[in-house]
């Protein structure tokens, strides 16, 4: 899977599944677009980044949910650039909230998890016609599944519109021979459950992990092997699917 002259945008590149993707695709020697919102983490994963090819990636500080951030990451890219060929839509945030706190959570989640990926991919996407490349996703089991360990109603809500998203822009850009696909992962080894405001540690994490069948978790770098396969060329009869990993979460 060499992707050697490849341009790829990575949002919520600074950490977790963003990071790693952003890792697996520098070995393969990719022309990386590392977009986050924390600058010093950003800067840490391109330098990880560079010391693979020494291809230094080109990082973005935005707000995805800004529009002229948006517009300024897909900008940039062509600037540095001149083309994308594979749009990760990485970024997104757990929020988690009862219907009896009324529509304000609704709005966020729909917002970061929906809205500024509707808006990326459609700045990208005359882009990715032309090269003839491809999206990838990155939404969750919770779109398929309630999360019954904690009230996740906006962040389920979110994950499955953004599934069906996946599918009805495939179909759209099929044509153009533009593929787009979906990563689900179920719980993973990262700091997104603590950002959503639950205290967790390793040890919590390993506890949670024996209710799963395979009895582990779920490793960014897994997850960021996945986007790779995905965005290559090995998957390219694939468009319009969802691919879990779960480590078997679904089932129980």
């Amino acid at each position: 899977m060499d992707f050697a002259n490849k341009v790829v945008i990575i949002t919520g590149a600074s950490s977790g599944i963003g990071a790693a993707a952003a890792l697996s695709f520098a070995k393969q020697s990719a022309k990386l677009v590392l977009v986050g919102r924390n600058e010093t983490n950003l800067n840490q994963t391109a330098s990880k980044c560079e010391q693979f090819k020494n291809i230094k990636p080109l990082t973005v500080k935005a707000d995805i949910t800004v529009d002229h951030d948006v517009k300024n990451i897909i900008d940039q890219a062509i600037e540095t650039f001149g083309c994308i060929d594979v749009l990760v839509n990485n970024a997104g945030v757990g929020i988690h909230g009862s219907i009896l706190e009324g529509v304000e959570l609704y709005d966020k989640a729909m917002n970061i998890n929906v809205r500024a990926t509707y808006l990326m991919t459609s700045l990208a996407a005359p882009y990715l016609i032309k090269s003839k490349g491809n999206i990838v996703n990155v939404s969750s089991i919770a779109a398929l599944k309630p999360i019954k360990d904690f009230n996740f109603l906006p962040y389920c809500v979110s994950k499955a519109a953004l599934d069906q998203f996946t599918k009805c822009v495939a179909l759209e850009l099929a044509s153009k021979g533009v593929r787009v696909n979906s990563v689900n992962p179920g719980c993973t080894r990262t700091k997104f459950i603590e950002a959503a405001g639950f205290p967790v540690n390793d040890e919590m994490m390993d506890r949670r992990a024996t209710e799963f069948p395979l009895g582990k978790m779920v490793e960014s770098d897994e997850v960021a092997d996945l986007i790779l396969y995905l965005a290559s060329d090995r998957a390219r009869s694939i468009t319009g699917s969802i691919y879990v990993i779960d480590n078997g979460e679904l089932l129980v």
